[in-house]
């Protein structure tokens, strides 16, 4: 019988919970730590529609990536995805800035999705030690535009935009979500791109600046990419159990 502290425990293991940065509010949110589980779904983040679909699939747990409690709780209405949980009987668990950090998490991931080679760590997390960025070698030479096409491709996403750092590019760095932070360690460590979710008005002016290809595909579509190897994670780990890619997770944004 697997309960939803052995799956608690098993992603402790790997992405451990009191590494998350201060600001975070990670691990278990709802639900009994005893309570049995069959069947997990998994998804970036916990809405309506997702609890909706946990429902659905008689899911006795969620896994997410964003906290479906962030802030202090100042009132608990039926409307709010933490009273639709309890209402449920659906626990769930989220793994956020810990499995940004760990080794195989979220930045490993994007990495590997980029097909890029000789990655380490472009910038530490002081308190853990452990790499909040990442940077790495192409497998051949970009033009900027190309890269801007290839980041697309790869990480199957509606759109994005750019600066045209005007040169080849061979080492990228990176930060899944909100990593724009990290664009000067990319120009420090000689990177000719940085790709992340999110960037300002004058992150980009940075990027030009620096002769930085700031790649900046979306929060969505620079996480995602752990859900599935995570998925597989799990289900190695816990056979009894049903994982499933929740249908309702989406990128909020739409692109025209």
């Amino acid at each position: 019988m697997t309960t939803v502290q052995d799956i608690f425990q098993y992603i402790d293991s790997f992405a451990p919970f009191q590494t998350q940065m201060s600001f975070d509010n990670c691990g278990l949110q709802a639900g009994d730590p005893q309570a049995e589980v069959h069947s997990v779904l998994l998804a970036l983040d916990i809405t309506p529609a997702v609890v909706e679909e946990a429902v659905q699939k008689n899911a006795q747990l969620i896994v997410s990536h964003h906290p479906v409690i962030f802030n202090p709780l100042r009132t608990l209405t039926a409307d709010t995805v933490p009273y639709q949980l309890a209402r449920h009987g659906i626990a769930a668990i989220c793994a956020h800035t810990n499995l940004d950090l760990a080794p195989g998490g979220v930045n490993s991931c994007l990495a590997e999705r980029l097909m890029l080679t000789d990655v380490r760590p472009l910038a530490l997390d002081v308190p853990s030690g452990l790499a909040a960025a990442l940077c790495g070698q192409t497998t051949r030479s970009f033009s900027p535009s190309e890269f801007a096409a290839f980041v697309k491709k790869q990480l199957n996403c509606d759109g994005l935009f750019y600066t045209d750092g005007g040169r080849p590019i061979r080492k990228v760095g990176l930060c899944s979500g909100a990593g724009s932070e990290y664009l000067e360690d990319a120009a420090i460590n000689g990177c000719q791109a940085f790709v992340t979710g999110e960037a300002k008005h004058h992150e980009l002016l940075n990027a030009e600046n620096f002769g930085i290809t700031l790649v900046v595909a979306g929060h969505y579509f620079t996480e995602d990419v752990v859900i599935d190897p995570l998925m597989e994670r799990l289900e190695k780990q816990f056979q009894d159990v049903i994982f499933q890619r929740a249908q309702a997770s989406h990128c909020p944004a739409a692109y025209l």
